[in-house]
Parts: structure tokens; C-alpha cells; sequence
């Protein structure tokens, strides 16, 4: 009946589990004492039936056994419950320390003030958190089942219903906070991400603009015609993958104009790259224009050289026309003569023309 009637329903779990085994244990030796009971009765009832002299004893302490055994089967239901009740108690105890545990372990996580250094790092760090965020979204349906047990074991143990509640408080209220965390660390990692992705292609474009202006400045002015057409053309070239990168100029302004728009915490140092850009931009395409003058310019003076050349070529053939000594010997010769002269002349004229 000490047993039985014990108080004792444990600290935690495990003490509660270690008092349902001592128990259990006690429920094997009551049920092989029920057979010792049926005995006393059997052996009373025989006596009654034989009409002892002591039958009214008999009949009071058969009552009082029977009596005492009811009692105890019943109080030791009574214990069973209480058992039951209190590993059910106990098991959710430990089912939210459990999760509270988990989430401060995560919230850890999330309090961390690294968001990163490089995009590479960013973008790590984001598939990370997007992993403990779908961690979060499967705890979420714990969270709830363990909020619906308080409410139940609130209602089928009302003298627990106190403390179970302080436990449902607390869970709630870790629930909520890790959730914040988990939103705010997104948000700065987002933020992070995009003035990583700005500062990336901010680091591209000013590179390709050293590189392009390197190229442009590469070629010698040329000698000749052949040469100065083909700089002419692959200047051309050049002004072409300039053209072909002003949409990436155009959505890296963009995506600076609208961090600072946002009110980003690197705002000073994105408006500095932006100014940066548009410098970088605006003196490539000077330097593009300069180059092509100077090799626009080259090439005139390459053709001047040309038309110069074939002009020297084609007095230095009439001069030895105009010192020939013959002046005919017949009619026919002087008419020949004055002919080509006449034809000189024409082309004198033609060659005046071009020269002037």
C-alpha cells in the first residue's frame, strides 16, 4: 500500500520512466497475490458452508481482506494514472526543451555578423541560410503539435496546467524570436548579395575599360594606305564591343542607383563606384574619339603621300618627253609630234586638276 500511495512522480522524464518500472514490477507481484486472495475465499467460503463455530469472524475478515484488496487494486489504478500522466507531462517537458535547445543552437547561427566578403562568400552563406530556413519551415509543424499537446494535457492535467503553460510561453516565445533572427539575417544577407553582385560587375567593367583602353593605344600610326584603312577598321572594332558592353554600364548603374535608392549601409561607397564608372566610361570613349581623329588624319596624310608620289611618277616620265630634242625631220613626223604634245598638254591639265 506504501507503493501505492507514493507521491513521488519524478523530476524528468527518466525518473519518471524509473518509477513506472518499479511499478510495473509491483503490478506483477500484486497480480500473483490475486490468486492467494481467491484461495482465502474459497478456503471462508468452505468453512462457512461446514458452519463453523467462528463463521461471523470468518465472514468479517473475509469482508475486511476482500475489502483491502479492492482498495489496493484500486489505488494502485489510481498510481497507474498518475505514472501516465506524469511521463505524458514529463515527455512534453522534454520535447520543448529539446526544440528550445535546437532553436538556440540555430539562433546562433543566425546572430552570426559575418554576411560575407566576396560574392562567392555571399552566395555561399545564402544557400546556407536557405537551408536552415527550410529547417525552420519543418520545425514550424513541431512547434504547432507541441502548442496542441499543452492545450490537451492543460485540460486532462489541471493541476500541471500552470507549469505547462510556462513551457508553452517559452517555446512560443524562442519560436518567434529565431523566426525574426532568421527574416533579419536574410535581409542582410540579401543586402549583402546585392552590393557584392554590384561591386563584382563594378570590378569587371573597370578591368575590361584598362584592357580596352590598353588595346586602343596599342597600334602605331601606319605608313602607307593599306595600313591606315586597316587601323580605320579595327578601330571600328573596337567602338563596336564598346557599343556591344553599354548595357552592362547601363544595369550596373541601375543596380547602384537603387542601393542607394534603398538607403544600402554601403551607400558612400557605392556612389563613389558610381562615379568611378561613369569616369572610367566617359574616358574610354574620349580616348576611342582622340584615337580615331589621329588615325583619320593618318589616313589623309597617307593618301596625300600616295597622290604625291604618283604626281613626282608622272612628271619625272613627261619631263624626259619635253627635253627630247626631235622636232620632226617631215610633215608627217612634226604632225605626229604635235599630237603627242597636244596629248601631253590634256594630261598636264588633268594632273593640274588632282594637284590642286
Amino acid at each position: 500500500e506504501a507503493i501505492v500511495t507514493s507521491e513521488e512522480l519524478g523530476q524528468d522524464l527518466e525518473h519518471v520512466e524509473v518509477l513506472q518500472k518499479k511499478f510495473e514490477e509491483f503490478q506483477t507481484d500484486l497480480a500473483a497475490h490475486e490468486e492467494r486472495v481467491n484461495e482465502v475465499n474459497q478456503f471462508a467460503g468452505k468453512l462457512i458452508q461446514e458452519q463453523h463455530p467462528e463463521e461471523e469472524l470468518i465472514k468479517s475478515k473475509q469482508d475486511e481482506v476482500n475489502a483491502s484488496w479492492q482498495r489496493l487494486k484500486g489505488l494502485a489504478l489510481q498510481r497507474q494514472g498518475k505514472l501516465f500522466g506524469a511521463a505524458e507531462v514529463q515527455r512534453f517537458n522534454r520535447d520543448v526543451d529539446e526544440t528550445i535547445s535546437w532553436i538556440k543552437e540555430k539562433g546562433q547561427l543566425m546572430a552570426s555578423d559575418d554576411f560575407g566578403r566576396d560574392l562567392a562568400s555571399v552566395q555561399a552563406l545564402l544557400r546556407k541560410h536557405e537551408g536552415l530556413e527550410r529547417d525552420l519551415a519543418a520545425l514550424e509543424d513541431k512547434v504547432k503539435a507541441l502548442c496542441a499537446e499543452a492545450d490537451r494535457l492543460q485540460q486532462s492535467h489541471p493541476i500541471n496546467a500552470s507549469q505547462i503553460q510556462v513551457k508553452r510561453e517559452e517555446l512560443i516565445a524562442n519560436w518567434e524570436q529565431i523566426r525574426t533572427l532568421a527574416a533579419e539575417r536574410h535581409g542582410r544577407l540579401n543586402d549583402s548579395y546585392r552590393l557584392q553582385r554590384f561591386l563584382a560587375d563594378f570590378r569587371d567593367l573597370t578591368s575590361w575599360v584598362t584592357e580596352m583602353k590598353a588595346l586602343i593605344n596599342a597600334d602605331e600610326l601606319a605608313n602607307d594606305v593599306a595600313g591606315a584603312e586597316a587601323l580605320l577598321d579595327r578601330h571600328q572594332e573596337h567602338k563596336g564591343e564598346i557599343d556591344a558592353h553599354e548595357d552592362s554600364f547601363k544595369s550596373a548603374d541601375e543596380s547602384g542607383q537603387a542601393l542607394l535608392a534603398a538607403g544600402h549601409y554601403a551607400s558612400d561607397e557605392v556612389k563613389e563606384k558610381l562615379t568611378i564608372l561613369s569616369d572610367e566610361r566617359s574616358a574610354l570613349l574620349e580616348l576611342w574619339e582622340l584615337r580615331r581623329q589621329q588615325y583619320e588624319q593618318c589616313m589623309d596624310l597617307q593618301l596625300f603621300y600616295r597622290d604625291t608620289e604618283q604626281v613626282d611618277n608622272w612628271m619625272s616620265k613627261q619631263e624626259a618627253f619635253l627635253l627630247n630634242e626631235d622636232l620632226g625631220d617631215s610633215l608627217d613626223s612634226v604632225e605626229a609630234l604635235l599630237k603627242k604634245h597636244e596629248d601631253f598638254e590634256k594630261s598636264l591639265s588633268a594632273q593640274e586638276e588632282k594637284i590642286t
